[in-house]
């Protein structure tokens, strides 16, 4: 059982769903359209899921596939993603001096809650999140900075969550909900 079916209170031997089913059929193509799996490897992936009676027979053929993590290590520079980009899972940025902003917004983003680390010595970093969304930067430390948060801080049923942790030395962290 994986981390996040044992959250869940899912049993590995448990019988699946036709959304359980679905959601594998999507991170099995989403795999083959980055390049992670073949045209055959992907046809039997398929055929599998579509057979699969537990949670373990899904998690056979996708726990290769469900590592979604981005490091982005700029010394110093911009760090701006905002418009149609797709959201990992874990999103994790060291940077120097730089200065971050993340627009959710318009993101594509496949999870229930994002988890997203900051560690900037002298830089900011500004996130902006789709309506309703909630983020809770409890896990963020500042020495000389400062965290403003105007959005809810707890999980809403149904909507994105964000978890942020990491250490703003000097730096400022701005959240807030989209204006449109």
């Amino acid at each position: 059982m994986n981390p996040r079916e044992a959250a869940a209170g899912v049993a590995p031997q448990a019988r699946v769903s036709d959304d359980d089913r679905d959601k594998s059929i999507q991170l099995l193509q989403d795999s083959f359209a980055d390049g992670r799996l073949t045209a055959g490897e992907l046809e039997r992936r398929l055929e599998l899921a579509l057979t699969a009676q537990s949670h373990d027979d899904l998690l056979a053929m996708t726990s290769d596939l469900t590592v979604d993590m981005v490091h982005l290590t700029p010394r110093s520079g911009r760090i701006r993603r905002e418009g149609d980009w797709r959201v990992p899972r874990l999103l994790r940025i060291d940077s120097e001096y730089g200065k971050v902003r993340l627009d959710l917004s318009h993101a594509l983003i496949r999870h229930p809650q994002v988890d997203i680390e900051l560690w900037l010595t002298y830089g900011s970093a500004a996130i902006v999140l789709p309506a309703g969304a909630s983020a809770n930067p409890d896990g963020v430390r500042t020495e000389w900075g400062s965290v403003t948060c105007k959005a809810a801080t707890y999980a809403r049923l149904g909507k994105l969550h964000v978890h942020l942790t990491g250490e703003f030395t000097y730096g400022r962290l701005t959240i807030r909900n989209s204006r449109t």
